[in-house]
């Protein structure tokens, strides 16, 4: 999830907090940083930021989406725990472990992407569509493997909109993305 979607949920009162939860390091996907340098880069996103914090949650050992909502519902025992991702990951939450339990227990904030039929995915969910939330806030067309793609192409030219001086540095630094 990029920086101006947390800070337009937060501005649109969607939430008072956003907590970032790198996954671990059990994915095997390619081209992937670390869980630490991912934790990292976030940590240089989001310093001086208000209601915006990142966690190492995850890290050590296996967890599924489900364990940590969980793990946040009981540190925040008197709050909504939303889970938010993108429309593209709603459509896929039913080959989820205990896709049911989060579906029943916490809220899914959505956020539109490509052109998505929200419509559409929502009825697949219908039994849970009251804890389904499609949050109106402005589309962000570039996702992060544009942005590892742009990076390997040419690192020393991508357009700073698009990743914080800071975090590219850090790429750069630990030539990450090559």
């Amino acid at each position: 999830m990029h920086k101006d979607i947390a800070l337009n949920l937060i501005k649109n009162n969607y939430l008072n907090k956003v907590i970032y939860v790198p996954t671990g390091n059990f994915y095997n996907k390619p081209n992937l940083a670390s869980d630490i340098d991912r934790y990292n880069m976030l940590k240089l996103m989001f310093q001086n930021t208000k209601n915006i914090e990142v966690s190492d949650y995850e890290f050590g050992k296996l967890k599924y989406t489900y364990q940590t909502l969980t793990y946040f519902k009981k540190q925040y025992p008197n709050d909504d725990i939303y889970f938010i991702c993108g429309s593209d990951n709603l459509k896929e939450l039913d080959s989820w472990k205990e896709y049911e339990y989060i579906l029943t227990n916490f809220k899914i904030l959505v956020i539109r992407r490509n052109d998505d039929n929200i419509d559409n995915i929502i009825n697949k969910y219908y039994k849970w569509k009251d804890n389904i939330i499609i949050a109106n806030v402005p589309l962000n067309y570039i996702s992060s493997t544009q942005i590892r793609n742009l990076l390997k192409k040419d690192r020393l030219n991508i357009n700073c909109d698009m990743i914080i001086k800071e975090v590219l540095n850090y790429i750069i630094d630990h030539n990450l993305y090559i």
